[in-house]
């Protein structure tokens, strides 16, 4: 029965993660502002924050028995091991998902002048339980001897700082909101091309999921999407304030 249910589980994660992975597309790569981009956007939006929580109920079933939800893996790799990667780090990367996509969200719908709107219980709280798990999985981590898990756990302080520093910001800029709408949602595609490439991987080739380069392809690609739009954002706000008025 916990078997099924994993799988199921398992089943469901695809589907929304491929939907998701599909439609981060649309608005990348669209003319942005329009009803495509907003339709596409909370379609993806929608789809990280169902993934990310399955992911989070996958990682706590394999916690709880870690050979009965990986029997195909059982001689390969002990119990410590599949409760770190597939239970732990998986554990945080889910988390990281939800943060992103929901504090995300918020930043584009809050962007007119309600920043304080940002700071619900629910948004402050994700950043918090991030920095909880992104610590425990670096402990994790050292633990059984896998430094992959300090870079996730790494990436997840990373974010709960700037997420917190924009948080709390008093007065923000013009273009923070969208800067952070455009990290957030882009970090949101990353961790689920990332789980693709690396946790889908185990099902091939376990020994691929701990590949460095089934983690920096998606991470790299993703910093570089971010620090694009971020130019192309600046460039059209200094082109705004050279119109005379």
């Amino acid at each position: 029965m916990e078997l099924l249910l994993f799988h199921s589980l398992v089943a469901a994660h695809i589907v929304t993660g491929a939907t998701g992975a599909i439609a981060f597309w649309v608005p990348v790569i669209g003319r942005k502002g329009g009803a495509n981009h907003r339709w596409w956007g909370r379609l993806f939006n929608r789809c990280m924050l169902i993934t990310g929580c399955l992911a989070m109920c996958m990682a706590s079933l394999t916690l709880i028995d870690p050979i009965g939800t990986h029997p195909h893996l059982e001689g390969r790799f002990d119990d410590a091991f599949l409760r770190g990667i597939f239970g732990w780090m998986m554990l945080t990367t889910g988390l990281l998902t939800v943060n992103l996509a929901w504090y995300g969200w918020l930043a584009v719908l809050n962007k007119r002048g309600a920043h304080e709107r940002n700071r619900t219980p629910l948004n402050i709280a994700l950043q918090y339980l991030l920095l909880i798990a992104s610590l425990n999985c670096a402990l994790q981590g050292w633990l059984i001897a896998q430094p992959l898990m300090y870079g996730i756990a790494v990436v997840g302080v990373a974010t709960v700082v700037t997420n917190l520093r924009f948080l709390w910001a008093a007065s923000p800029g013009p273009t923070y909101w969208l800067k952070e709408h455009v990290k957030a949602l882009v970090g949101a595609g990353i961790s689920v091309y990332t789980a693709f490439m690396a946790f889908g991987s185990v099902r091939v080739l376990p020994e691929l999921a701990l590949h460095p380069i089934m983690w920096a392809i998606p991470c790299a690609t993703g910093i570089g999407i971010i620090l694009w739009h971020w130019r192309a954002v600046d460039r059209q706000f200094a082109a705004r304030r050279a119109v005379p008025a």
